[in-house]
């Protein structure tokens, strides 16, 4: 039986197998993040915004309230205050800018505004055997978990007795965000932070009700402006051809004189 040979590969199949083993492709991406994370501020705002729905700014409708902000300190202090002054207005009260025009004085102060996190997990630890031996640490399921804490207190005085309207209080409250791996795989996520966000990116919370335009357009003003005033030309005064002086103008006199000897008045010559 006649045998056949085998048919070698085209050198350019060799070269592109050559070529794929001895290269390869790599693709890096750098990415920056903000100081504080967004999971941070989300749980200091959460819980400020759960301490202060707690409290009844609705006593105060229809009265001009001056908001005393000096006891207010800490972490997000402009969030605190700002969240008040909203709820105030909210309520129907109007906030005024000296005490003196006012007929509440609200003193709110932060007792604490502030994160926590722990960290737990189902398996073996790590073990360090004689020997200089060491069995790996094995995770079954691991748990981690931050939490965002507000205190907050409030008073409220009358501006004249200074007399307190009220026992006041204090308000506390807490947010966390839960993070749940199983085997590596996850993480599941839980806690009023998912559920905010659930709340505010989900259902009519997701409709968009104004858009600022994407191009830059101006209008010119709608009153027009005036026009700089025009300074009338000074009055035209003639002189004399000899002496030059601006105010020698010829006398009656002097014009019937010249006319009865036959001469023409000096001051019509050239």
């Amino acid at each position: 039986m006649p045998t056949r040979a085998l048919a070698m590969p085209p050198i350019h199949f060799l070269l592109a197998i050559l070529a794929g083993v001895l290269t390869h492709g790599c693709t890096s991406l750098k990415t920056t993040n903000t100081a504080r994370s967004s999971t941070e501020q989300l749980l200091i705002s959460n819980a400020v915004d759960q301490a202060l729905d707690k409290i009844d700014f609705r006593p105060f409708s229809g009265s001009a309230v001056y908001l005393e902000e000096k006891y207010v300190d800490g972490v997000d202090k402009a969030y605190v205050i700002s969240s008040i002054r909203h709820r105030i207005l909210y309520s129907g009260a109007r906030l005024v800018d000296k005490v003196e025009d006012s007929q509440v004085i609200l003193e709110p102060r932060t007792g604490v505004v502030g994160t926590a996190n722990n960290e737990s997990f189902l398996g073996i630890p790590e073990i360090t055997l004689p020997g200089m031996l060491t069995l790996p640490e094995i995770r079954i399921a691991t748990r981690t978990q931050q939490v965002g804490v507000a205190k907050i207190g409030i008073t409220a005085l009358d501006p004249k007795t200074r007399a307190s309207l009220g026992t006041g209080g204090m308000t506390l409250a807490q947010s966390d965000d839960t993070n749940l791996s199983i085997f590596g795989v996850g993480p599941f996520q839980s806690g009023t932070i998912r559920n905010e966000v659930t709340r505010s990116t989900s259902g009519p919370a997701a409709f968009t009700r104004t858009q600022i335009p994407v191009q830059v357009a101006f209008h010119s003003p709608s009153v027009p402006v005036p026009a700089p005033a025009v300074t009338p030309p000074a009055a035209v005064e003639y002189t004399s051809a000899e002496s030059g002086d601006l105010s020698s103008d010829p006398s009656p006199d002097t014009v019937e004189q010249e006319a009865a000897g036959g001469d023409a008045p000096q001051w019509t010559e050239p």
